[in-house]
């Protein structure tokens, strides 16, 4: 099918969620008129070249031969334009050769990235995250000779965490980095679930990876963070020859076949110590938080795609008999219009919390006082994890519906409706599983601060609540938005006085909720912005708003009695209800 990139709808939601604001403040010569041109060059970058090489990408994948990974078919020619064209650049600093915009307007050209090719988007998405965790802690050497490479798009930069017996347990992770008796290490060990581990799409690859020195102390405090590359860097930044680590196969996966994800083997590589000795966690992520939020902006991606394609399927297959005229097309038919308006209401929700979370990045490094800078940076943390979870179950959510309108042909693989759906079933699981990004949210930025900063976001919220309710045509939604921050604060409150396994247990029920009323705030806010607009593209911001209040908001109450139960009977009863 043909894809078009959501430009308008990203230019809208930018403006809503103040980006605009920031950027007239932070980036005076950044006026609307250029994000937009920004957006509509991205848009056409992702229609023209990535969107044709999607399914390609998902049938023959990336080739592993003789050690040695080839990308899948066109996709090292489109990397290649892709850098030349600048779009690795858009938010890193000027002083490494970026071109120092905004975070939110890069995330929002990843979208369509992402959403354009899902698989080819991840390759520059972990080399961002390499930019920022070298720019915060790498040595002058590494800022000199590696970042500007990896800024430019010439090499790209992986992320080497999970080894066999070590998944989400880092401890227990055992590669060695014993010093070389010149200043640096040599790496040995076996890391697996590499993204873009090994490809020929660049001439060098960063990999950032954790691994033990022989005198560090068992657990996280004995990680430290190397980086290594394929090919040896000279002091001169010239590449010399290959490395003593290589790609031992690549994954079997079901989906995203055109992302090259690789065992990688480090038989002896030569590293450089990335930040202080053992703190290779605290180092790794700021790589692995710009990888959840974009991660998170995948999840929206995928559902962006899936739900165009059924659109289009919805317009032409004729079914049964319609009650609304539509030619005859399943689209007349009730339940799939409520459906697909659904599904595009929740994709703009979580494709508002995702650019919010982008802005507060933005506003933590940029807003003019301190007090400013720490909320915004506060709101950030406090976001990322919902932004992570809740917009990539969404992503599964609507590519399923996606497979539900196109009915028995979606099931076949020659429509590309399944495609999305394998695609967009990882998202939930990598970077951090979203049981782990509920976790974190209840404990780092809930419970640890006794829920202030949840409580100041319910207060802002509660806020638009209000003006909704002024407006006539959105009084409803105001009501219920209402309802919903009310239900999001007892579960607060709860979860602050709850013991550390009744609210572990309330984690994701309680991620849920959160991730459902901000989504009904963002849309309550772009409802307000297009309010009294003549523009039928423009009226349809109240409709999805209205829609959404509906059909999710009302549930929040619920929802909230969901965390506060979510501990009776489990751990009295589990045992014996699982046994059968």
């Amino acid at each position: 099918m043909t894809f078009r990139a959501p430009a308008r709808d990203l230019a809208f939601a930018l403006k809503t969620i103040g980006h605009s604001d920031l950027l007239a403040r932070a980036y005076p010569d950044l006026d609307e008129d250029t994000v937009q041109a920004v957006l509509e060059a991205a848009a056409a970058f992702a229609n023209n070249e990535l969107a044709p090489l999607n399914r390609k990408g998902d049938t023959e994948g990336a080739r592993y031969e003789n050690g040695r990974v080839t990308a899948a078919p066109g996709f090292a020619e489109a990397y290649q334009r892709f850098v030349e064209q600048g779009w690795n650049s858009l938010s890193a600093d000027p002083e490494h050769g970026g071109q120092g915009l905004s975070k939110a307007l890069e995330l929002a050209v990843f979208e369509m990235v992402h959403a354009a090719n899902m698989a080819f988007g991840l390759c520059p998405m972990l080399t961002q995250g390499a930019i920022e965790a070298l720019a915060l802690h790498g040595t002058e050497r590494q800022k000199r000779l590696v970042l500007p490479k990896l800024v430019s798009g010439e090499w790209t930069g992986t992320m080497n965490l999970t080894e066999p017996q070590a998944g989400s347990d880092l401890a227990a992770l055992t590669t060695r980095a014993e010093p070389d008796g010149q200043g640096g290490y040599r790496l040995t060990g076996q890391k697996i679930y590499i993204t873009w581990g090994d490809h020929d799409a660049a001439e060098n690859i960063c990999h950032l990876v954790l691994a033990r020195t022989p005198d560090a102390p068992a657990g996280v405090k004995g990680i430290s963070l190397f980086l290594t590359t394929k090919k040896m860097v000279k002091d001169d930044g010239t590449l010399g020859s290959l490395n003593d680590l290589r790609a031992g196969s690549i994954e079997h996966k079901l989906g995203i076949h055109g992302s090259p994800t690789c065992v990688m083997l480090f038989e002896g590589a030569q590293a450089e110590l990335v930040g202080s000795l053992g703190q290779g966690l605290p180092h790794m992520f700021v790589m692995m938080n710009a990888a959840r939020l974009q991660v998170g902006v995948q999840g929206v991606a995928i559902a962006e795609r899936a739900f165009q394609q059924a659109l289009k399927y919805a317009t032409e297959r004729k079914q049964g008999r319609t009650t609304w005229e539509a030619d005859g097309a399943i689209y007349g038919h009730p339940d799939v219009r409520r459906t697909l308006l659904l599904m595009k209401a929740k994709i703009e929700a979580a494709r508002g919390i995702c650019l919010a979370t982008g802005v507060l990045a933005d506003l933590a490094r940029l807003a003019e006082t301190p007090d400013d800078r720490t909320a915004a940076k506060a709101r950030q943390e406090l976001l990322t994890p919902i932004a992570k979870a809740w917009s990539t179950d969404i992503g599964v959510e609507v590519a399923s519906q996606g497979v539900q309108i196109h009915g028995g042909m979606g099931f076949m693989e020659e429509t590309g409706a399944a495609q999305h759906y394998r695609d967009a079933r990882i998202a939930p699981i990598y970077e951090g599983t979203n049981a782990i990004q509920a976790i974190d949210l209840i404990g780092r930025k809930v419970r640890l601060n006794g829920g202030a900063t949840m409580r100041a976001l319910c207060e802002d919220m509660a806020a638009t609540a209000h003006n909704l309710a002024d407006d006539p045509d959105l009084a409803r939604v105001g009501e219920r938005l209402t309802a919903g921050v009310a239900a999001l604060e007892r579960a607060t409150d709860w979860l602050v006085a709850a013991d550390n396994a009744a609210a572990l247990t309330a984690a994701t029920p309680y991620l849920k909720l959160a991730g459902e009323v901000v989504g009904g705030w963002i849309l309550g806010r772009q409802a307000l912005a297009a309010s009294g607009s003549s523009d039928p593209w423009m009226q349809s911001k109240g409709a999805l708003a209205r829609l959404y209040a509906g059909q999710i908001l009302t549930q929040a109450s619920g929802q909230a009695d969901a965390v506060v139960e979510a501990d009776h009977d489990l751990e009295r009863t589990a045992a014996a209800a699982l046994a059968g």
